[in-house]
């Protein structure tokens, strides 16, 4: 195996006609290097947006009223109706599966004008009405002061909670705006907090570009009644949210003379759904890198095989001459084999190593980027797990012994006296 005589022999006769040698070297190279590219690029594209969600309640699922698609007891089609707050009491008292439910209301930004001013600075912001739970579900890293809580629900306290890009546009840099007070929409209200999102999924608007109000001050001040625009819900742990989804919408659809097969009057997201989704998606990506992967490197494979028949036809005669000097079958067979492993071993080495350099590469210049303010990050991370890299290490070897074994078989078929005839 380590004979040195044995692997300049192997040398001499791959580097006798170097381009030939090289062209083929470059087909496993080349698949090596697209396998690990393609490996990386799906993993940076499942980090960038698993990342960006990771914090977020995958048990929850999401409500908002629409128009009826269906007439019902005496309602014609295309009716305009809302959620209320007597429904949040209702579905608490008879949804046992369920762990945290969180109304949200939206105010408007007044057709883009500013809606919020402090001393000569204004600005135009999204105004949502919140309770103290929603945090537990799109949860919010508090920078400043605390989040709104169930006394400010009770009271309906004239306070609130404002986003970094609202504390950045509205106050000097280092000030503390705890205590300052904010004209929205002509009312005054006390700054309690200021928060940073955790994750990039959005409702009605950035929450760093968001006031958050309680929610029952929103409802009096802004004459919304009872109204609800928007239920956030969560189902305990090991119950799928699609149960509580299922018994939340049949309760609002008889409280609300809705059909019970309309589904168009209730809109909704069911986020572990979402979820699984993208998990399947990213499966199938994985299952198609390495299909693509593994074919382009089996094209490449066939060329060393090609190669070899071709250096296997060139030395008839010298093997002709080992095996009347004696030179056992074995002798052969692993003589041939070598020259295969040896060169889609090193070209497909090379292939491995220069694509995680790429990788490695790509990723300290995603990493050196400051982040956009307000932009996402879909792509973070792209990297092979060590796992992939022994895989890779595997199939090459594999691919090697495969490229050689049927120019090795030809070898043994060279009978020594019709080898030593041939000119």
């Amino acid at each position: 195996m380590f004979d040195l005589d044995r692997w300049n022999e192997i040398y001499y006769a791959l580097a006798k006609n170097k381009v030939r040698s090289l062209l083929t070297a470059f087909g496993v190279f080349w698949g090596i290097f697209m396998l690990i590219v393609m490996a990386g690029a799906s993993n940076g594209l499942k980090n960038g947006i698993v990342e960006g969600v990771a914090k977020f309640a995958t048990n929850s699922c999401f409500m908002w009223s629409q128009q009826t698609g269906e007439p019902y007891k005496g309602f014609k089609r295309g009716r305009q109706w809302n959620m209320d707050s007597d429904d949040l009491n209702y579905i608490l008292r008879n949804v046992p599966e369920l762990e945290y439910i969180s109304p949200k209301n939206f105010g408007s930004r007044m057709n883009g004008g500013p809606n919020t001013i402090r001393g000569l600075k204004t600005g135009a912001y999204n105004v949502k009405g919140d309770y103290p739970e929603y945090v537990k579900i799109d949860p919010y890293t508090i920078i400043h002061g605390r989040w709104i809580n169930g006394m400010d629900i009770r009271d309906k306290r004239k306070v609130c909670v404002i986003g970094e890009k609202v504390y950045e546009q509205l106050f000097n840099p280092k000030e503390n705006p705890l205590g300052e007070y904010l004209k929205i929409s002509g009312v005054y209200y006390q700054v309690i907090g200021v928060i940073k999102p955790e994750t990039q999924i959005n409702i009605n608007g950035r929450a760093e570009e968001s006031i958050f109000l309680p929610f029952t001050t929103m409802q009096q001040t802004y004459n919304m009644g009872n109204m609800v625009h928007f239920l956030a819900i969560t189902a305990k742990k090991g119950v799928p949210v699609s149960v509580v989804e299922d018994k939340v919408k049949a309760i609002i659809k008889s409280r609300h003379s809705i059909a019970p097969t309309d589904e168009q009057a209730l809109g909704s997201v069911n986020i572990e759904k979402q979820f699984q989704q993208i998990s399947g998606l990213f499966i199938a990506i994985g299952v198609l890198t390495w299909i693509v992967g593994i074919g382009t490197l089996m094209a490449g494979v066939i060329g060393v095989s090609n190669i070899m028949l071709v250096i296997v036809k060139e030395r008839t005669k010298e093997i002709g001459v080992q095996r009347a000097l004696g030179a056992s079958p074995r002798t052969i067979i692993t003589q041939i084999m070598l020259e295969s492993v040896a060169l889609t071993t090193v070209a497909g080495y090379t292939g491995l190593t220069l694509g995680v350099g790429l990788l490695e590469l790509v990723n300290k210049i995603i990493e050196s980027q400051p982040a956009a303010p307000g932009k996402e990050v879909f792509f973070q991370h792209p990297e092979v797990s060590i796992t992939v890299a022994v895989v890779s290490l595997t199939i090459l070897v594999l691919a090697g012994l495969f490229a050689g074994s049927i120019p090795a078989k030809r070898a043994l078929m060279i009978k020594p006296i019709e080898a030593l005839r041939e000119e």
